[in-house]
């Protein structure tokens, strides 16, 4: 399908007053209104405000909307609302396609719950599922699939799932999908689709490949960019961000003071390497935390375990890699994590978007080195939200914290009653001891029960100054302003300038360039993220448009080329070697090269 007109008609960042404000001025039928009501539903989001009547009508629609503001109910409910009663043809009429299973498993489920009254038949269609579970749900015909992008595919190929019938079709979490590599697959089911479709893209980013793809498949869309919406004057925030300064050395520990101080209901730690997930995981639970790990190397059984884990209240933290939490919905979060500052502006967009859900309030903390300063800087001016840098909490902030906590556990008893049963022990207590004593001694061992005892005697964790790579610059460096001007340059190079390895260095080739959008921190990322180098042992940087070059140190090179295989590098897994033009040095006899030096 090819676009009729260039796609622009209506943007939309809030409300209009005079938008429709409930659902039934929105012209659903009555069974959609009284499945939404039925859920609970007093009036519809910004977001559905904006694309119910225009999808109901048959537009097209690119809309940009943060995670957790309602989209779901904004394509499925125009979606279901051309549903015929009693539909006999088996085939789908609408095909949603979602990143992740977890987003599969979630859409298919509030889709269900909309369409109940219609009789819908919505199936979801994901990996890691049995085949011969799917094969049956189709064959017993299906008015709407929510699929991901590898499985639709392989049914399509299969001729199981046959979208001859279709008439919507929906990509949600669009920017996620490509991410992960499934550009060619969406592609494909999309010229699997009927030209003459309504085709829906939603997405909380929109990148300039999937602006190209908007205006290759959608016809003269309607556009909207609907953010959270903003708290009225005076009132904070539903989501809070905030950063705190720490060193690499203190991060577990600092971790830990956050979680303490914070006391959340549940929490998602991110972090970017699953051996960091694992480590991490361990060491939260040996200071006596509740957590459990999550990364793509768990099965599909795994995955489902450890968040019925989390729901259940079973588990209080998820440890985990991007790849791995996309998707997740958990009710009860409350708190995001970065335990790295994420190395683009639109994976932190979709981080936080776990928290902040249909009008819960929430926190997004992130730990930042000092050499991610300028990360925080790149992420503030895209999102237009100021992060701000805090100490991190003192240990005196952590025994008054911990007080608190015991106060509201005594004010709770007192209000629940039922104290009457140890009267008699009070009473025998007070004929020898003064009241207070009592009620001071009450209250230790409740405190001491919490795990917080006065023996507890935690370190204070040091500051560490928020521009620390500016202040260690040597003379003659280049000024951090000239190190970003030089990462801004069109032909994407990083002068080595006073960071970079000191001695002998490589150059690892990087098939993947300007062309699939890789920039300089992209680069720096995954070595960082999958290695044991740090920023400062990488020299220049080559961005071409087809492939980049980047300069590591010589013993580390290998081991370089053997991590980054096993990543991905902007949803996509290029090729990677040393590069052609330099010939490996002989190696030492005895000498290990299965990982980088430590100093």
């Amino acid at each position: 399908m090819t676009a009729d007109a260039e796609p622009a008609a209506s943007t939309s960042q809030a409300a209009d007053p005079t938008s429709p404000t409930t659902f039934a001025d929105l012209g659903l039928r009555d069974e959609l209104i009284a499945a939404v009501t039925a859920l609970g539903y007093e009036e519809p989001t910004p977001i559905q405000r904006e694309a119910i009547e225009p999808l109901a009508a048959g537009r097209d629609l690119l809309g940009q909307a943060a995670t957790g503001t309602g989209k779901t109910a904004a394509f499925a409910l125009p979606m279901l609302q051309r549903l015929e009663r009693g539909r006999e043809d088996r085939r789908p009429m609408g095909l949603v396609l979602v990143p992740t299973r977890e987003l599969a498993v979630q859409v298919s489920e509030a889709a269900h719950k909309y369409g109940r009254g219609l009789a819908a038949r919505v199936v979801p269609i994901y990996g890691g599922q049995p085949m011969r579970r799917q094969l049956r749900e189709l064959q017993d015909g299906v008015d709407v699939v929510v699929a991901t992008p590898g499985r639709a595919l392989d049914h399509v190929k299969r001729r199981t799932l046959v979208l001859d019938a279709v008439e919507v079709v929906v990509l949600d979490e669009a920017d996620e999908m490509l991410d992960m590599g499934f550009a060619e697959d969406l592609e494909a089911l999309l010229a699997a689709a009927p030209e003459r479709r309504q085709t829906v893209l939603f997405s909380a980013t929109m990148p300039p490949r999937l602006e190209r793809i908007a205006q290759g498949q959608l016809r003269d869309p309607v556009r909207l960019t609907v953010g959270r919406e903003a708290p009225a004057p005076g009132e904070a925030p539903l989501v809070r961000e905030t950063a705190h300064m720490v060193a690499r050395a203190h991060k577990p520990a600092a971790l830990g003071r956050v979680l303490d101080v914070e006391a959340p209901t549940a929490a998602l730690v991110f972090c970017r390497t699953r051996d960091e997930v694992d480590q991490l995981t361990e060491s939260l639970n040996g200071r006596g935390h509740r957590a459990e790990a999550l990364h793509g190397g768990l099965s599909q059984e795994q995955r489902d375990r450890v968040m019925g884990r989390l729901r259940a209240g079973a588990a209080d933290l998820l440890v985990a890699t991007d790849v791995a939490a996309r998707g997740l919905d958990v009710e009860q979060l409350t708190h995001v994590v970065n335990y790295d500052v994420p190395a683009s502006p639109e994976a932190y967009v979709h981080r936080i978007g776990r928290v902040g859900r249909a009008g819960r309030e929430g926190a997004a903390i992130t730990l930042a080195e000092p050499r991610e300063h300028r990360l925080l800087k790149a992420i503030e001016r895209v999102t237009r939200r100021r992060i701000p840098v805090e100490r991190l909490p003192t240990v005196a902030d952590l025994r008054a914290r911990r007080m608190e906590l015991t106060r509201s556990g005594v004010e709770e008893a007192l209000a629940d009653g039922e104290l009457e049963p140890y009267r008699a022990v009070l009473d025998a207590l007070v004929a020898e001891h003064d009241l207070v004593d009592v009620a001071l001694a009450a209250i230790r061992l409740a405190h001491e029960a919490t795990g917080a005892g006065v023996e507890d005697e935690p370190e204070e964790i040091p500051d560490v100054p928020a521009r620390k790579e500016r202040r260690e610059r040597g003379p003659g460096g280049p000024r951090g302003d000239d190190r970003r001007s030089a990462e801004r340059r069109g032909d994407g190079d990083r002068g080595g300038g006073d960071r970079g390895p000191a001695g002998p260095t490589a150059r690892i080739f990087i098939g993947a360039g300007r062309a699939a959008g890789v920039r300089p921190q992209d680069l720096v990322g995954a070595i960082t993220g999958e290695t044991r180098l740090q920023g400062s042992d990488i020299g220049a940087i080559h961005i071409a448009e087809r492939f980049a070059l980047v300069e590591v140190p010589e013993p580390a090179a290998d081991f370089v080329v053997r991590a980054l295989r096993q990543t991905k590098i902007k949803g996509q897994k290029p090729t990677i070697r040393r590069d052609r033009e330099e010939a490996p040095p002989p190696r030492a006899k005895g000498r290990r090269t299965d990982r980088p030096p430590t100093g």
